[in-house]
């Protein structure tokens, strides 16, 4: 497995970061810490979860479960050169007492539960899962309106957040701020706030990001590109769409699907065609198009690694061996022909 170098810092990490949010529900302790041990002996050194997970649901009683499962697989192997990445819950969560916000304080007392979960000393990249003013990730974007946004409101909470960052920075409880589900205007404010009061800089941004979703190509992508902040891409099987198991409107047995009925706003009037195309791409170059879309991400101009994610070690396996698959400037004209064709299906 390949490694990089993470935007500015000296985290050295893998071109696949390994997803967790199933474990504790569909996927069961054993086989998470199978998944863990295979991943880790693949080459991938680099982990992202949450507090709120497992999902599939998100409960409050469930909140935390996957932080414990992977701290006593950490316990246990003790692996060297690991890197951790986790997150604060949004405002409006059900994972979170009272759907509570974002504020320092309770970003402070989120650190230390999931230091404790984690049975580690410092979290690599803490990020905030998302905005406390909303955003228009989570298939919000058909609907979104930003007016009733406060923008004082809102410069004032970062620098609350930045402020509370550098003093955990400072006390070595996490190494790096992060944000997810975030917006072009957010990471700027984020960053000028950071580089004019001599606060953290934020490392990463993680938003969905897939062959069917690309909305981060515009404005978003321009300003990774320019910060060098890389971006972490989840659900770039879109769901499991990519796979192709979802083909023909069916609902395997013991799919998320079987869940998650829509997959999140996922199922829309045209996925299926979308999809349809994008296989019909990987079978004309003769690719897998698990391999094909997750090996996509890697090529893409902003600085992009993959989450991948699974609920079984086999599906793990699969998607591993796509580690070294080549998409040639050919099968990129394809995809960038197919999205023009079908652009923003949900």
């Amino acid at each position: 497995m390949k490694k990089r170098k993470l935007g500015r810092s000296d985290l050295l990490v893998s071109d696949y970061c390994l997803g967790t949010m199933t474990y504790g529900t569909q996927t069961d302790e054993a086989d998470a810490h199978r998944q863990l041990d295979m991943a880790f002996e693949a080459g991938v050194n680099f982990l992202d979860a949450a507090e709120m997970y497992p999902v599939n649901p998100v409960r409050l009683e469930t909140a935390g479960r996957t932080e414990e499962i992977i701290g006593r697989w950490i316990a246990a192997r003790k692996p060297q050169g690991l890197v951790v990445a986790t997150k604060i819950t949004g405002a409006g969560s059900n994972a979170v007492k009272d759907g509570a916000p974002i504020t320092a304080g309770r970003m402070r007392s989120a650190v230390e539960a999931s230091l404790r979960r984690l049975q580690i000393d410092s979290i690599d990249i803490y990020q905030l899962h998302w905005p406390n003013r909303g955003s228009y990730h989570f298939r919000k974007s058909w609907s979104f309106d930003p007016s009733g946004q406060n923008r004082d409101a809102t410069l004032a909470h970062m620098r609350e957040i930045l402020t509370c960052a550098f003093d955990l920075i400072a006390e070595g409880k996490i190494r790096h701020l992060a944000l997810s589900n975030e917006s072009a205007w957010g990471l700027a404010n984020w960053l000028n706030l950071a580089q004019s009061e001599g606060l953290p800089r934020v490392l990463s941004v993680q938003n969905e990001y897939s062959l069917l979703c690309r909305s981060f190509d515009l404005d978003l992508a321009e300003a990774c590109w320019n910060e060098n902040v890389p971006l972490l891409a989840f659900s770039p099987l879109a769901a499991g769409l990519l796979t192709g198991k979802y083909a023909g409107n069916v609902t395997p047995d013991g799919s998320r699907r079987e869940l998650n009925p829509d997959l999140g706003g996922r199922i829309t009037g045209r996925v299926f065609e979308a999809v349809s195309g994008y296989l019909a791409i990987a079978n004309e170059f003769g690719l897998d198009p698990v391999h094909m879309a997750v090996q996509w991400t890697l090529t893409r101009p902003a600085p992009t690694l993959p989450i991948i994610g699974a609920t079984t070690s086999d599906q793990l396996a699969h998607l591993l061996k796509g580690a070294e698959v080549v998409i040639s400037p050919e099968v990129r004209s394809a995809i960038d022909q197919m999205n023009r064709a079908m652009p923003m299906v949900y």
